[in-house]
């Protein structure tokens, strides 16, 4: 969706004479989104665009609330309905200010806001930027999205994790297996079907891209990831590896790599994987294995909307794609100790007392002789 009224013309010529969205400065959106008002009126404008309607019977005359922020309520059912609900704002304590800018900073930004990064811009506790931002990557992925189609390159890579929070060496940390399936798109039409000479395709670029991780090479992995994210009838061009072979319903042009560099043979995908892992160790000094997926789908968000990078604003906020939100127990994979599930503590919590720090259930410490 482009900012309407802020910019004379929502594209503008790049050096490689592609339009390349221009997107609203710093002052711009100051401007426009200034206190919580605007940023209710911007959501219930998006989500309502053709008038309210009530999510339960569906009416359409309501009455905005004076005494709860964001929310109506339908004159027909007394049902009331926030602006944020069913959101990626769901039940959120921070202001509607507080979220607009961070998403409109990790829209734009391009390299992507670390947490870390995102505490000091915002003015929050860590674990605040944390959970902002997880919240975030996972409404990156449009659950609709179209399949890559036409020429598709497909490899597979290792890159690093990290395990603690000492000092990340690449060299000396685990590996992981990612998947990635990159769009040959034809410079000249902007569509993936680019002129071929013999074996080689001629003048083209990358376009969409899907990343994953894997458990292994085997060939049940590699025929999810293909068959989930790519369309039925595409090219394949991949290299020899034997678990391709069973994927009939695709046209595969393997090339044998032998000695020869990945990136010489399927140079888009390998460009992708570069990229990825420059951004992994630039922005995030290493990735950890438990939420590698999500920190996967914000490259491929970025990477997806480089060209314009700056309109993917709703998408962000979750209005564009339906998401179920998420709260802070469901991303960590842990139960809430509020809902009755009592919580395994590795370790016995310790309290202070007069006497010093004290285990829960221990004895007290005997005092001084009479």
């Amino acid at each position: 969706m482009w900012y309407i009224g802020m910019v004379e013309s929502p594209f503008e010529a790049s050096a490689t004479g592609r339009a390349m969205a221009k997107g609203r400065s710093l002052s711009q959106f100051q401007e426009m989104f200034p206190d919580e008002a605007s940023c209710a009126a911007f959501l219930s404008k998006r989500r309502w665009s053709g008038g309210f309607a009530c999510p339960r019977c569906g009416g359409q005359r309501m009455a905005a609330l004076k005494s709860r922020a964001h929310t109506c309520e339908c004159l027909d059912c007394g049902r009331q309905t926030s602006a944020t609900a069913g959101t990626v704002m769901h039940r959120s304590k921070l202001p509607l200010t507080t979220w607009f800018w961070a998403a409109h900073l990790m829209a734009t930004h391009s390299n992507g806001m670390s947490a870390r990064q995102l505490e000091d811009q915002l003015g929050v506790t860590y674990k605040t930027a944390w959970l902002l931002t997880q919240k975030l990557r996972r409404s990156m992925v449009d659950p609709d999205r179209e399949p890559l189609e036409g020429v598709v390159e497909v490899d597979q890579t290792e890159i690093p994790f990290r395990d603690g929070d000492g000092f990340f060496e690449p060299g000396n940390g685990g590996k992981i297996l990612v998947i990635g399936a990159v769009e040959v798109i034809d410079r000249d039409t902007n569509q993936s079907k680019p002129r071929r000479k013999h074996a080689k395709y001629l003048n083209t670029r990358s376009g969409r891209i899907r990343l994953a991780t894997i458990v292994d090479n085997s060939a049940a992995s590699i025929e999810a990831f293909v068959r989930a994210n790519v369309k039925r009838g595409t090219t394949l061009l991949t290299d020899g590896h034997a678990s391709y072979s069973r994927l009939t319903e695709y046209r595969r042009d393997p090339r044998i790599v032998g000695k020869m560099a990945g990136h010489v043979v399927l140079p888009w995908v390998h460009r992708a994987f570069s990229l990825m892992k420059r951004w992994s160790l630039g922005t995030y000094h290493g990735l950890r294995r438990k939420h590698l997926d999500t920190y996967l789908n914000e490259f491929v968000f970025r990477y997806n909307r480089r060209f314009h990078r700056h309109v993917s604003f709703e998408a962000l906020l979750g209005l564009a794609a339906q998401h179920e939100p998420k709260s802070y127990w469901e991303i960590v994979k842990r139960d809430n100790p509020r809902k009755g599930v009592q919580t395994i503590r590795r370790a016995p919590r310790r309290r202070r007392t007069a006497s010093g720090m004290r285990q829960d259930r221990a004895p007290p410490a005997p005092g001084p002789p009479p």
